[in-house]
């Protein structure tokens, strides 16, 4: 067993020792440099962003990410004002990407503003003028606003040479403007058609519709009436009924422009020969003499020169001639009845 003696030496050493250690610690904490600043205290959960602690002076936190939307604070939380040299974060409703107004900044909402006040009668902004929102077969030829087509001049002159070839007898005459789109470029005054037939009364049309009518007459008119009407003799003359004329289709108050008014259509009433009477242009559908023959050839004819025929079959404005004109469509499209 071990003596009292060796007790007591084992306590004197374990206590020297534990005082060793505490002196060794003490001088290692004496040492050891504390921070300047302790942790900063959390903010309650139930605070927000109300709670959050002003930044020191020497530190500044980092604004926060600007598509981030700022916490919501609690209405029995009064917001924290933010320091001068921080602007304060924009606050955002829930599903909103634009900041939210307080409520007590909320104005009331202002009537739009819609330009000059409306005049009286209940005027509601600018209209479109009456006549821009009319289809064309309802405006009137003012409020067609059209312009007359130019003429190429040399296309007018190699016209009139082709008449002259002919033996057309037509002079020159002004230009012609009755204003609307009314009017033609470059007129001719024809007062024969060809050598011997005379065109009554003289027509006042564009080239291309005076060697139109040349060629028809020459190549068809002449030939078909020496065929079925011998003993009538020569064409001595071609009755017109209209030629240049400022007006509509079939002379109604809005539509369509006529050709007439472009100095491109002509209308044929009768035809006078050396003997007999006229061969007048009239409904012949079912006349089953020469007459009636030598018409609905010629007719039919016409369309090999001219791009518009309309005979008396047609409809009731053409009941008592000819319309025959040089219109140009897409395509060389023509329009015979």
């Amino acid at each position: 067993m071990p003596s009292a003696i060796d007790t007591r030496e084992s306590d004197a050493l374990r206590k020297l020792s534990i005082l060793a250690i505490l002196l060794a610690a003490t001088a290692f904490l004496a040492g050891a440099r504390l921070p300047l600043h302790g942790p900063l205290p959390q903010p309650r959960p139930d605070t927000g962003a109300a709670a959050s602690p002003t930044p020191l002076p020497d530190k500044t936190e980092p604004p926060a990410p600007a598509d981030v939307p700022a916490p919501q604070p609690k209405l029995d939380v009064k917001p924290e004002t933010p320091a001068p040299d921080q602007p304060a974060a924009p606050q955002t409703e829930p599903g909103k990407s634009e900041p939210a107004k307080p409520e007590q900044a909320k104005p009331e909402p202002a009537e739009p503003m819609q330009g000059p006040p409306l005049p009286p009668g209940g005027l509601k902004g600018p209209q479109t003028p009456a006549e821009e929102t009319k289809p064309p077969a309802e405006q009137t030829l003012e409020e067609q606003h059209l312009t007359i087509e130019p003429e190429s001049d040399s296309e007018h002159a190699e016209c009139t040479a082709a008449l002259r070839a002919l033996g057309v007898v037509f002079k020159d005459t002004p230009r012609i403007d009755d204003g609307n789109g009314c009017g033609i470029d470059k007129p001719i005054i024809v007062s024969e058609a060809l050598p011997g037939i005379a065109l009554k009364p003289e027509a006042t049309i564009r080239c291309p519709a005076a060697l139109a009518l040349a060629r028809w007459l020459k190549d068809s008119v002449i030939p078909a009436a020496s065929a079925a009407l011998p003993e009538q003799g020569r064409l001595t003359t071609v009755n017109q009924a209209t030629s240049y004329m400022c007006r509509l289709r079939n002379g109604a108050e809005t539509g369509k422009i006529s050709e007439h008014a472009r100095g491109n259509a002509i209308d044929i009433a009768s035809f006078h020969f050396e003997k007999g009477e006229d061969v007048a242009v009239r409904s012949r559908r079912e006349d089953p003499t020469l007459t009636g023959a030598f018409q609905r050839t010629v007719s039919a004819a016409g369309c090999l020169y001219f791009t518009t025929v309309l005979d008396p079959e047609s409809d009731a404005a053409h009941e008592t001639h000819f319309h025959l004109d040089v219109m140009e469509r897409k395509g060389g499209y023509r329009y015979c009845h």
